[in-house]
């Protein structure tokens, strides 16, 4: 297997493509990565800053250097003994472009009838493919190109054979497709899409002929050995997710394997997936968990209901959640209905929505599973008892045929109701405290224990060894040095609480969580220009839905909220304050960073560094975390590292970057070190501030937790962590340490410590 002993996560885009990447290498190589990650590299729509929107799977995408370019990258990545992890995209593409969409544009052109209908989940019993590309509901003369309509068409969508003679109107009626509002789309649509994005086309890829297709060039890529890894985008989407991963498994039968599965706390992958693990948002959830003090929660619960924002978080899923399937994913919900025999279409809508409202994970996997979906039918049933004939009838027809179509549509919708519902609606309306808000995890739960933190470890270490484990990604809702700020808020909570209520009574926004998300926002990301700020704040108001939105806008509450940012700032004496506070908890926040990222490195599961993070980095939501990285600022302060240098803690992140370039250098040179997984506990009055773990018999990682409460309580004051007999050295500082180090000697530099035994 092509295990990477660490990944890099790089986001490709035409100004930084293949050329670029292979240009970063050898300082990957120098930092300690064992593999360069990169984001969708197939051709997608022009202009593209992402690559999830692919339009032609066959081809590596010309923007980024095409397969020239994508040649020198594996060879750069060869010659440095670099792995080459990429992710791909099988559940949609991108047809937002239709000319740039060769087998969308045939499908237009031709129908039923084209080579390609059967690689689109269309469904053609609904007459004419409906394209929801209209403002509103508006009529489709409305659309030329220099007074011509016909322009129009054969400007952006193709004339089917045959058709283009006679009036206008006579050609419309001729075609395959018909033009229409989104608000028309959004009831009516004929064909699946991903989540709500009606741009992004689902595809058939549990056919073994789309499959082949769609996958080719990858597979073609990692038989020649230029690609290591596979990272799989939203499986949750599939017909068959299992299948598609034993398929993909037998094309690339030594290539690591990870998903991007969300588990919700406790859940575990099906055990039938052939991959590696998941892309680690679990462990991302664990290891910010014990950084967060859990009695602050009271203090945070009651902020929130003095602002007016609502502090029961299954009500405001559950508000959430039905949001998106009785408006949202309503031409979803009603497709799936119509699969459910012997039921008035109404109650069948009714009960399929429900059903997947009350799904407690993603999605199940039926007949795996099994008792996921009894959760979801009962958790239902008690919610409208009056459906009882109609829930019933659900649950014995999709048991009955746990893969016929109803139960595979609505099996791979309850996850876009799920995470639409959850993370896109709910975690920007119940913002009590938002280092909890983020993909995989339950902002009820307020912190996690480290007996539970270690006990999640262990069964990391000895079931899935290989599996991803992370801090931030493209999809985080903000970067792990902004969360790592925020936890250090859990330890001084009355503190933070009158601060915001000073702090909205002088400059408050409308709306009560979005007011409280910003003050936290603007603390966890302090310092941030008025621009970022506001395009943040525009997204999480948008997401939120309550007082404005993405298609029915508060056109005055949006410039309330636009105008927001420059006001705070501008306000001398508030943006004093903020900053002041800010100071307060910045130390506390540095001292989080570094441990997390300790634990996360030096943990089981092969650990991801997503672009940049090797310094502070102090992110939000993409696209603000998709910025440029500057790369030659970390080279200067990496070779100052290897130099020697023991870089102090403070606003460069270099310390930070020791803490990464030693653990993966580590990682990289000597894997026999990190196996295994054996909680330690320190003795003496302040034991609990301090978290560490044995790797096998000779590695041991050691870090502060709760850093402004080990303060207030006098420091450290004799507490030690015992160890094995040994000669212990720090890789950190390179300090011998002895076999029952003293806290606050093992800690006088940096709040954290890698601790290596050599064999006597």
């Amino acid at each position: 297997m092509s295990t990477p002993s660490s990944t890099y996560r790089v986001q490709l885009r035409p100004e930084f493509g293949f050329l670029e990447a292979a240009g970063i290498v050898g300082y990957l190589r120098e930092l300690g990565v064992g593999a360069l990650y990169g984001s969708p590299m197939l051709d997608a729509t022009p202009g593209s800053t992402h690559g999830y929107d692919v339009t032609d799977p066959t081809r590596a995408r010309p923007e980024l250097g095409g397969e020239e370019g994508r040649k020198t990258l594996a060879t750069q990545l060869k010659d440095a003994a670099l792995g080459f992890v990429v992710d791909i995209v099988p559940n949609h593409m991108s047809v937002e472009v239709p000319k740039a969409n060769r087998w969308w544009w045939d499908v237009l052109r031709h129908g039923r009838d084209s080579a390609y209908a059967a690689f689109f989940d269309i469904d053609w019993s609904r007459g004419r493919l409906l394209l929801p590309v209209l403002g509103d509901d508006a009529a489709v003369n409305e659309l030329t190109v220099d007074g011509d309509e016909l322009a129009y068409y054969e400007h952006r969508f193709p004339i089917a054979p045959g058709t283009g003679e006679g009036t206008p109107q006579e050609v419309h009626a001729r075609q395959h497709y018909e033009l229409v509002g989104w608000r028309r789309g959004n009831r009516e649509l004929n064909y699946r899409r991903f989540f709500d994005i009606t741009n992004l086309a689902a595809v058939s890829v549990e056919r073994p002929e789309v499959f082949a297709e769609t996958h080719g060039e990858v597979l073609r890529w990692v038989s020649e050995g230029d690609v290591t890894g596979l990272r799989v985008d939203h499986p949750d989407g599939l017909a068959d997710p299992g299948g598609y991963l034993r398929r993909l498994r037998a094309g690339a039968p030594d290539a690591w394997l990870v998903v991007e599965k969300i588990l919700h706390p406790g859940e575990a992958l099906p055990q039938s997936w052939p991959v590696d693990g998941t892309t680690g948002y679990d462990a991302l959830g664990e290891i910010a968990g014990v950084f967060i003090d859990p009695s602050a929660a009271p203090v945070f619960t009651r902020l929130t209901a003095e602002q007016g924002a609502r502090t029961g978080y299954a009500e405001v899923e559950e508000r959430s959640r039905r949001l998106v399937t009785d408006e949202i994913l309503v031409a979803e919900v009603r497709r799936i209905a119509a699969l459910l025999g012997g039921v008035d279409p109404e109650a069948a809508r009714a009960a399929v929505a429900e059903v997947m409202i009350a799904f407690g994970v993603y999605r199940s996997y039926l007949p795996e599973g099994a008792g996921t979906w009894a959760a979801a039918v009962e958790r239902a049933r008690g919610r409208r008892p009056e459906l009882a004939p109609a829930f019933d009838a659900l649950d014995s027809q999709v048991r009955g045929a746990p893969h016929g179509e109803l139960a595979t549509r609505l099996q791979q919708t309850s996850g876009m109701v799920v995470a639409k519902g959850t993370e896109d609606t709910t975690f920007y309306r119940f913002t009590r405290f938002a280092a909890l808000n983020e993909v995989g995890g339950s902002p009820d739960r307020f912190g996690l224990a480290v007996r539970d933190f270690h006990t999640l470890a262990a069964g990391r270490a000895a079931a899935q060894p290989a599996t991803m484990t992370t801090l931030t990604t493209h999809d985080t809702k903000r970067s792990e040095d902004t969360r790592a700020r925020l936890a250090a808020l859990s330890e001084v909570a009355e503190e933070f609480a009158a601060a915001v209520r000073r702090w909205t009574a002088r400059r408050g926004l409308g709306e009560p969580a979005l007011n409280l998300l910003a003050w936290q926002t603007l603390v966890g990301a302090w310092p941030i220009s008025p621009e970022r700020l506001r395009g943040y704040l525009d997204k999480a108001a948008k997401e939120a839905k309550l007082r404005t939105g993405w298609t029915d806008h508060d056109e005055e509450f949006e410039r309330a909220v636009a105008a927001w940012p420059d006001e705070v700032l501008a306000d001398a004496e508030l943006a004093a304050d903020v900053a002041a506070f800010v100071a307060r908890v910045r130390g506390a926040g540095w001292s989080n960073s570094l441990g997390q990222k300790l634990m996360q490195l030096a943990g089981p599961g092969v650990p991801d560094v997503y672009q940049g993070t090797e310094l502070w980095d102090h992110s939000l939501v993409d696209p603000d975390n998709r910025r440029p990285v500057d790369y030659l600022s970390r080279r200067e302060i990496l070779a100052r590292v290897q130099a020697g240098q023991q870089p102090a803690i403070d606003a460069s992140g270099a310390a930070k970057l020791l803490v990464v370039h030693r653990v993966l250098t580590l990682r990289r040179d000597r894997p026999e070190l990190f196996t295994g997984y054996r909680p330690l506990h320190a003795e003496g009055v302040a034991a609990d501030h301090l978290l560490a773990f044995e790797r096998g018999e000779r590695l041991v990682v050691a870090v502060t937790r709760l850093p402004l409460g080990l303060e207030r309580a006098g420091g450290w004051r004799g507490t030690v962590l015992p160890l094995r007999d040994g000669e212990w050295t720090d890789v950190l500082t390179r300090r011998a340490v002895g076999d029952a180090p003293r806290a606050a000697a093992l800690f006088d530099r940096y709040p954290v410590a890698l601790l290596v035994r050599e064999r006597s």
